[in-house]
């Protein structure tokens, strides 16, 4: 009996492993970094993740959300209060994110790579402003760690504030349609 009980429970366990199991993502130990590029510079700030997780089997991603508090954009380069809190109201307006009518962004995994020598190619759809395109990029894995680059055109994203794609004769005010996202996410 013992046996057959011990055999029961092996082939439940082993059921079992093979379904994904859901991670959430730890929010105080997670961040996002963005870097915006102009002629002559750029800036750089931080937007706080609102909830996340994935879908792991095996160690490899199956799906996956990361929502980010679009309300929470900061600027981290300028000193000056006045004009940080400038810079971020003007961020949080409808020339760039238009925070009070698309409060979050949301990146959804339609598909990964299995993980190879901790490295692997996540694809899926980012939604900014209320439009959502899709984006391919490499993603880092070290213990329960994940890192990736995302270079994403504004332009997309009916981001138009100084980008040369809509506006004509902006020389020295112009502002590079791609921004870099550097994001880590602990589950």
């Amino acid at each position: 009996m013992k046996t057959m009980t011990l055999l029961g429970m092996l082939l439940i366990g082993g059921t079992f492993s093979t379904f994904a199991q859901k991670s959430e993502i730890k929010l105080n130990e997670s961040a996002v970094k963005w870097t915006g590029n102009k002629i002559g510079g750029s800036h750089e700030g931080e937007i706080q993740i609102k909830s996340g997780y994935f879908e792991l089997k095996d160690g490899d991603i199956t799906s996956g959300e990361v929502v980010m508090d679009m309300n929470t954009i900061t600027n981290t380069d300028i000193k000056d209060e006045g004009y940080n809190q400038k810079l971020v109201g003007h961020l949080k307006s409808d020339d760039f994110f238009g925070v009070e009518n698309f409060p979050t962004s949301t990146f959804v995994v339609s598909s990964a790579s299995k993980f190879e020598e901790g490295k692997a190619k996540v694809s899926g759809t980012l939604t900014i402003k209320g439009k959502t395109e899709s984006i391919f990029f490499d993603l880092f894995k070290k213990g329960n760690e994940y890192s990736a680059q995302l270079k994403v055109d504004r332009s997309k994203y009916n981001v138009r504030y100084g980008s040369n794609s809509f506006f004509d004769n902006l020389g020295d005010k112009a502002i590079d349609d791609i921004f870099i996202l550097e994001i880590k996410l602990v589950l």
